[in-house]
């Protein structure tokens, strides 16, 4: 039986009108710099916040992919819950996620993959209401085109059983992980500055020992950085800003990061 996840946060976190969506996203994907010879990403980690503060640094991470449109066919998408808590990592129960930029299938195959994993569960409440994957996917239509999704909110599990599912679809070039998370929240614009680095630190030293206060999505972030370092993933980092640099005020500013991990040159 067919079912598709519907947008839950068009028109709040990002414009609900395709044309509009379209136009704003490949204008922030514009606006960064262009770099020749950057190496393909296995892996980004991009933040979750709504475009007008986080986009221009999720940006940063995607505009990456653009050479890798055609050879990317699936996109394994992690984040955190905010609204409903799980008890490991829920998948959606749908076969579709919807945005006004279109639909998106998900990989049936990959989570068939998953089916014997203790921790890996189904539930669309998790899900429904969820953007910290929504937000994530007109980024991914822009610049890949068609691609299958495995969407999985992340809750209470430990990086070892993340690790454990990342590794179950790895695959190859055709894979991309996309890890999703913000950082500090809501310290002072300084003091963000200060604590966001040395998150950022621990992160290129592919150090899997992040708490939530660094990232609220130290889960899958550590899950990731446990495969990085058993793959032989490089960490680069892309952006580093926080909502005092893109749209907020400075008293109180949630920091972002997107970051890229390489496999070592075949």
């Amino acid at each position: 039986m067919n079912s598709s996840r519907p947008p839950a946060v068009a028109g709040l976190f990002y414009p609900s009108g395709r044309a509009e969506l379209s136009a704003g996203v490949r204008a922030l994907l514009a606006a960064v710099p262009l770099e020749t010879g950057a190496r393909p990403p296995k892996a980004l980690i991009v933040p979750h916040a709504g475009y007008v503060y986080s986009g221009p640094v999720a940006a940063s991470g995607y505009a990456r992919l653009a050479p890798l449109a055609g050879r990317i066919r699936r996109v394994v998408l992690l984040g955190p819950v905010h609204r409903v808590p799980v008890r490991g990592l829920a998948l959606p129960g749908a076969t579709t996620f919807s945005t006004p930029l279109g639909e998106v299938p998900l990989d049936i195959a990959a989570i068939t993959a998953l089916a014997d994993l203790p921790q890996v569960a189904v539930s669309a409440a998790a899900h429904a209401q969820e953007h910290s994957l929504e937000v994530h996917l007109p980024f991914l239509q822009t610049v890949l085109g068609e691609f299958r999704l495995l969407p999985l909110a992340v809750g209470d599990a430990t990086p070892g059983e993340v690790a454990e599912v990342l590794a179950r679809v790895w695959g190859g070039p055709e894979t991309l992980i996309v890890i999703s998370s913000d950082l500090s929240h809501y310290l002072p614009y300084e003091v963000a500055q200060r604590t966001d680095s040395e998150t950022v630190r621990h992160i290129l030293g592919l150090h899997a020992d992040l708490d939530h206060n660094q990232a609220c999505g130290a889960t899958p972030v550590n899950g990731l950085l446990a495969c990085a370092a058993a793959h032989g993933l490089t960490a680069e980092l892309l952006d580093l800003r926080n909502s005092g640099d893109t749209a907020g005020d400075r008293a109180r500013v949630v920091g972002y990061t997107a970051i890229a991990f390489h496999e070592a040159d075949r």
